[in-house]
């Protein structure tokens, strides 16, 4: 067994998170930025190999390169990169108690159907910012996306990445390259590749999310080659009747044999994803969207608000209710969302010192969802409290028109709130 350091340049290592063939991935503080990071580090019996280690450490370090350019709420950041010794290691965001999808692919633990669209639709907007920066991911599969506590997505693992952009390094990792289960057509008979590649294997990933079944499963990988390349899979409402229609017209596009035929961008299949989200909101839930509508044009929040842009909202956010005593927020914890009491009262705590209480109509986490940093005060719930939660990924979902609407009145509640502080510290001198 490799005997690791501990310590990687200026990274501490507080604990081991995994360990599989290919290298190990610690938790590290991170001493400049004052934060938790995690730590993937190359098996230096790779590394070391005469014959595979310089094509290892290429893929290694192209990870790097790849996954550095890129900024996304659902794409796991690469802060840094080096080598120490005979250990190769990268510096990446660090997700607690976050799982891959893979647990999710196995029918006795598919995830609930809105779940499982709104995972595919981050999914698809995450691929939609990579691709628009020049960066085709080559390897979408179930272990390589996270899923968080939360139900949110990180992407990861650009390791074999294709950078097509004009400042790309003039070598890149060529040939048969990806997941033999997820690869497209034109993965397997190594043609080019387009974005549209990602998005087959985003369609066989779908496909499992809702059916537990791989739709291309055969005895062998040359049989697996061939029903790729050739066979039409069957349709997902073969096997669960209770998806809409729509669901499946969506994942048999993603799966098309020619790359022309399928979605021309993530965008656009987003865009018919939130149609879905649109389905399942009326379907199940019609008259407590209503309920949820009369609630929301009462609060002051949304008076500036149409009515047309407040049922966007409304289909755009998370709702969620808390019964009492609950820690909504707990201090120190990341969360880039912005929370709006819909009814009850919160009590605002900091070193376990009250500083405040909120009511209906009041928002809390401003600066969280402005920018993705340390929550300062913990929220526990004082009675039993229902809460809108918006977050970037959330808000996307509704028009350009409701958003830029969103970002004027947020703005001015944060400007209020900073004025407040500035007035309370003024009352102190």
């Amino acid at each position: 067994m490799t005997d690791y350091p501990h310590t990687f340049g200026k990274y501490e290592v507080t604990g081991e998170i995994g360990r599989g063939s290919m290298g190990t991935v610690f938790s590290a503080y991170d001493p400049f930025y004052n934060r938790q990071v995690a730590v993937k580090v190359a098996n230096p019996r790779f590394t070391g190999h005469e014959q595979v280690g310089k094509r290892f450490t290429k893929m290694f370090f192209n990870e790097a390169h790849a996954a550095g350019l890129l900024e996304h709420p659902n794409i796991l950041r690469v802060y840094d990169a080096g080598m120490e010794d005979d250990f190769c290691f990268l510096v990446m965001e660090y997700v607690p108690d976050a799982d891959t999808l893979e647990p999710h692919c196995e029918p006795e633990q598919l995830l609930p159907l809105r779940d499982v669209v709104g995972i595919v639709y981050k999914v698809a907007k995450a691929l939609d910012y990579a691709h628009r920066q020049g960066i085709i991911h080559r390897d979408i599969k179930p272990s390589n996306i996270l899923l968080t506590k939360d139900r949110d997505v990180k992407l990861a693992d650009f390791s074999i990445a294709l950078v097509t952009r004009k400042d790309a390094k003039e070598t890149q990792i060529v040939g048969l390259l990806g997941s033999p289960l997820y690869m497209s057509p034109e993965q397997i008979n190594d043609g080019p590749l387009t974005n549209a590649s990602d998005l087959f294997s985003l369609g066989v990933l779908t496909y499992l999310l809702l059916t537990g079944r791989h739709p291309f499963m055969a005895e062998n990988i040359n049989a697996i080659n061939r029903r790729i390349t050739h066979d039409q899979p069957p349709s997902v409402l073969e096997l669960r009747r209770d998806l809409p229609e729509p669901l499946d017209h969506i994942v048999q596009r993603l799966l098309k044999k020619d790359p022309n035929d399928r979605y021309a961008s993530g965008l656009d299949l987003a865009a018919d994803l939130a149609v879905i989200f649109d389905d399942l909101d009326a379907i199940h839930d019609l008259d407590g969207l209503k309920e949820k509508f009369e609630t929301v044009k009462e609060l002051g929040f949304f008076k500036e608000f149409l009515d047309a842009e407040v049922w966007e909202l409304i289909r755009a956010s998370d709702w969620q209710t808390y019964p009492k005593g609950t820690t909504i927020i707990q201090e120190g914890d990341v969360d880039q969302s912005l929370y709006i009491v819909l009814s009850g009262v919160v009590d605002i705590d900091k070193n376990g010192r009250r500083i405040g209480s909120l009511q209906q109509g009041d928002c809390f986490g401003e600066m969280g969802y402005l920018a993705r940093i340390q929550r300062s005060a913990s929220v526990t719930a004082k009675t039993d409290v229902s809460i809108m939660k918006v977050n970037a990924n959330t808000i996307d979902r509704a028009s350009m028109g409701a958003q830029l609407r969103f970002l004027k009145v947020f703005v001015k509640v944060l400007i209020e709130r900073l004025s407040d502080t500035t007035s309370a510290l003024s009352d102190l001198d």
